[in-house]
């Protein structure tokens, strides 16, 4: 694993907060600071955002609301459907695209954003926006898109045209989601940075392996990024559910797993997962057109798809940890059977590979080969102007080639 200096570190959280405030205003930048959580997502993505965060999240609950989140739990960078009988989204949410709700007949005619019966119960401040559309807000003739429950209550914001019932009444604004149009090639830059290093597989802690009845990922027990491959779909041979275990993870580490493939498949019943690992796995799809999200699970940790050109379906009673798509997600459950499918607000605390560019200048710690050789070219002055040639007495080598300064050689 890449080992990381405190410069770096300092360097690459000051450069998250700058980011940052292409999300919201100058307040939420100074909080970020506050929260200390190093290398997160681009733009501040990942941990919660005061309000009032918990210092531990609540497991899933249907209890009074305690706690705040303002930091987005789902982002999409193209279209969000809502289809079948899915009914929940929880926390923030914003859509780049066209928001479209045309659930099943015989399901429930609402679909709740922000707020939920039940989850973490940490939803965004009252009056904030918990759902942000680019484009359109469509609702089905007959159905509802909710983003109040009791006292709680915050904003739907779209910047297209409405049809259907939004409670309470939306705001159209034209620009409403320009503050988050920087996040989709961030988030895809970033999925294809966790994923390669020089247009290889980066390299990994531990091995993944796929028995068939489960998928097993097996760290190296120390590392504090445990880093796996996979290069197959999380599903038994048949085709149905498995399930997913992790040994050898550190407390403490992050859990970064690369799913690799064009086309993949997640279909588990694993229940959370054990160790306050939820907060701390990042499962990254860099190159993936289609992915699906199916079985009976309490699906755990944090999503990040990198294909701007990909559709998602998660039909999973339940995701739990931020979800992040640069393409299209579709929220729905199986076309038979029960509905009541949520995705829940956690969020993603964990320290993830560094994805800055080099320096442009060079280091202090390295000068030209020697002070008494100027540089190549009169535009180019060594890396320090203060560090002049080493005496005044002697001038350059030739009187047609001048210190980097303008004055004479000579001595004065």
């Amino acid at each position: 694993m890449e080992r990381i200096s405190p410069t770096r570190r300092r360097d690459r959280r000051r450069l998250a907060l700058i980011a940052a405030s292409t999300v919201a205003a100058t307040a939420l930048v100074g909080t970020l600071a506050v929260s200390g959580h190093a290398d997160p997502l681009p733009g501040g993505l990942g941990p919660c955002l005061p309000g009032n965060c918990p210092a531990t999240y609540p497991d899933l609950n249907s209890g009074p609301v305690q706690y705040r989140d303002n930091n987005i739990n789902i982002f999409v960078g193209g279209d969000f459907l809502v289809r079948e009988a899915a009914a929940e989204a929880e926390g923030k949410v914003v859509v780049l695209g066209g928001f479209d709700m045309n659930k099943r007949v015989g399901a429930s005619a609402v679909y709740n954003v922000g707020i939920v019966g039940a989850g973490s119960r940490v939803p965004p401040v009252n009056g904030t926006d918990f759902l942000t559309v680019g484009e359109d807000v469509t609702v089905a003739a007959g159905q509802r898109l909710l983003t109040s429950e009791g006292t709680v209550s915050g904003v739907t914001r779209y910047g297209g045209a409405l049809s259907g019932t939004v409670i309470p009444d939306p705001v159209q604004d034209d620009d409403a989601a320009v503050p988050y149009l920087s996040l989709r090639d961030q988030l895809t830059d970033a999925s294809q940075c966790y994923a390669y290093v020089g247009g290889a597989h980066r390299a990994t802690t531990g091995t993944a392996v796929n028995s068939g009845s489960e998928t097993l990922f097996t760290g190296d027990g120390s590392s504090t990024l445990q880093v796996f491959d996979v290069d197959f779909d999380l599903e038994s041979t048949s085709g149905g559910q498995q399930n997913i275990r992790f040994e050898g993870v550190p407390a403490g580490a992050t859990v970064l797993v690369n799913v690799y493939g064009a086309d993949r498949t997640v279909d588990t019943y694993i229940n959370q997962l054990p160790n306050g690992l939820r907060e701390r796995v990042l499962w990254n799809f860099p190159d993936a057109t289609t992915v699906t999200f199916e079985g009976t699970a309490q699906f755990a940790g944090s999503v990040l798809i990198g294909n701007q050109a990909s559709t998602a379906t998660v039909t999973m009673p339940g995701t739990n940890g931020r979800f992040f798509t640069t393409g299209n997600l579709t929220h729905a459950s199986e076309t038979t059977g029960g509905g009541g499918q949520e995705m829940h607000a956690y969020p993603f605390n964990g320290d993830l590979p560094s994805c800055a560019g080099p320096t442009p200048t060079p280091t202090p710690t390295e000068p030209t080969p020697t002070p008494t050789e100027p540089t190549p070219t009169p535009t180019e002055p060594t890396p320090t102007p203060t560090e002049p040639t080493p005496t005044p007495t002697d001038p350059t080598p030739t009187p047609t080639d001048p210190t980097p300064t303008p004055t004479e050689p000579t001595p004065t």
